[in-house]
């Protein structure tokens, strides 16, 4: 039996079980064997040469032409780099404290992988956006990571260490207070929670202060104006009478201007694996949902680079048209490879690592997109991959975190916090959390000594990264 599969039976067991009360007193047993003040403590170490490996074993089935912009994309600053350097951070967390609770961990919960998106009912709503790397796994990773995203970002925007202070603990306690709240929520109730957007902007704009709630109305309107016709409207013009993908090489190549592809029997091929995928993906969506993709017909495909860490991870744009070209829908494919946290924690579940991301992102979010689906495919190579689809801009959007006050990276620290402990009081043990966690401050005070400790940790390799990249 898998790992995974042991700790979500002990997970179940244990649930049903206990009452309430007694996961939260057993939560409170868990301070005696991996005390709260422990999760503060990292030891700060010069050698690390062994990054470098970490990266290149991640990047060794990745696209090779595009490894250099994820490599350049990341040399950027230190808060780049961080958000790159998952599998980095993965195995450094793998050798610190934990409680043994388990949750859908997000993987790369940072600051940057959350956002504002729209609901299947339409509503603006604050959610992780990011699932990459997801998998069952400790619910404290998740908050080390997030915590001290917050710091570097803070660090990047050159905030004050007071100011920085205020939002990394902000954090903290935010998490900490919604986890003792959630644990005394029914379950229904806690699983319906979520951050609306308009409503916290409309209702709360009065006690947010003037400038946290711009900052939340911004985050609303970039949303809105983030549609599949936005995107349409972007990516594609009209040529000799045809509707076509932009070219804007090398971050997005149509399939028509690949190299060796264009003119030759590889195109045909390639067409026939990606008309494969797409059904195998319409088989992982609901039936109702079959029946909406069915009324789409692709117009063009394009490989395009996406994100910092997902660079050379291959994905497309796949612009499909319904019942005319003002009912467009563009589609996102986007290769899905093994979680960052499996070397550490154990294989997935799921045999596909797209049904990985999927299924986890369901666990997680409060409200998704309603045609998320995987396939997995045998490419033109023979190499079996797999991928998970969405849809590219569905009312997508997220603060610039280049251009935030010290008030507002406090505001945005707390929202990504509350949706963090959301995320894992409807996956895991909430009332353990709740209970080791407690009403005293010790778990927040760590959390601070750890971020500050990792960001330094973060900057070193980052120099360490970079005298690396500039031998290449």
């Amino acid at each position: 039996m898998k790992p995974q599969e042991n700790c979500a039976e002990r997970r179940e067991e244990i649930q049903n079980i206990l009452s309430a009360d007694e996961a939260r007193q057993n939560g409170k047993m868990m301070r005696q064997t991996c005390k709260r003040p422990s999760h503060g403590t990292w030891e700060y170490t010069k050698d690390r040469d062994h990054i470098i490996e970490l990266l290149k074993e991640q990047e060794r089935t990745r696209i090779q032409e595009l490894i250099p912009i994820r490599h350049e994309r990341m040399s950027v600053s230190p808060f780049a780099f961080y958000r790159g350097a998952a599998i980095i951070m993965a195995d450094d967390l793998s050798r610190t404290p934990r409680t043994g609770i388990t949750v859908q961990a997000c993987g790369d919960a940072h600051i940057a992988n959350f956002g504002a998106f729209a609901s299947p009912e339409r509503r603006l709503v604050f959610d992780i956006n990011d699932f990459d790397e997801t998998l069952p796994g400790p619910w404290e990773w998740d908050v080390k990571r997030l915590i001290t995203s917050i710091e570097i970002c803070g660090r990047h925007c050159g905030f004050s260490e007071n100011d920085r202070t205020e939002a990394v603990l902000a954090a903290a306690r935010i998490y900490r207070r919604a986890m003792l709240r959630f644990s005394e929520t029914g379950n229904m109730s806690m699983w319906y929670e979520h951050i609306d957007l308009e409503k916290l902007y409309r209702v709360h704009e009065g006690e947010l202060g003037i400038q946290k709630a711009r900052t939340i109305h911004k985050a609303a309107v970039k949303a809105m104006s983030k549609t599949n016709e936005g995107a349409f409207s972007k990516l594609t013009e009209v040529v000799d009478g045809q509707i076509q993908i932009k070219s804007d090489p090398p971050l997005i190549v149509p399939l028509r201007d690949i190299q060796g592809y264009a003119g030759s029997k590889r195109v045909k091929k390639t067409e026939q694996i990606i008309s494969d995928a797409l059904r195998s993906y319409r088989r992982s969506l609901p039936r109702e949902r079959r029946i909406l993709i069915d009324r789409y017909r692709v117009v063009d495909i394009a490989r395009k680079v996406v994100g910092v860490g997902s660079v050379g991870n291959r994905a497309l744009i796949v612009v499909m048209e319904g019942v005319s070209e003002n009912d467009p829908l563009v589609l996102q494919v986007k290769e899905a490879q093994a979680s960052v946290l499996e070397n550490y924690l154990g294989k997935s579940t799921f045999a596909e690592h797209g049904r990985r991301v999927i299924e986890g992102q369901r666990a997680i979010q409060t409200a998704g997109d309603i045609l998320l689906g995987w396939a997995r495919i045998q490419e033109a190579d023979g190499v079996q991959r797999d991928y998970y689809v969405r849809q590219l801009w569905d009312s997508k959007g997220s603060v610039n975190l280049e251009k935030i006050s010290p008030d507002e990276l406090s505001a945005i620290a707390s929202m990504c916090a509350w949706t963090l402990a959301h995320a894992h009081a409807k996956t895991g043990d909430r009332h353990g959390i709740a209970g080791y966690l407690g009403q005293s401050k010790a778990f927040e005070e760590a959390m601070l000594r750890f971020a500050r400790s990792y960001a330094d940790q973060n900057e070193r390799d980052y120099e360490v990264f970079c005298s690396w990249y500039r031998q290449l």
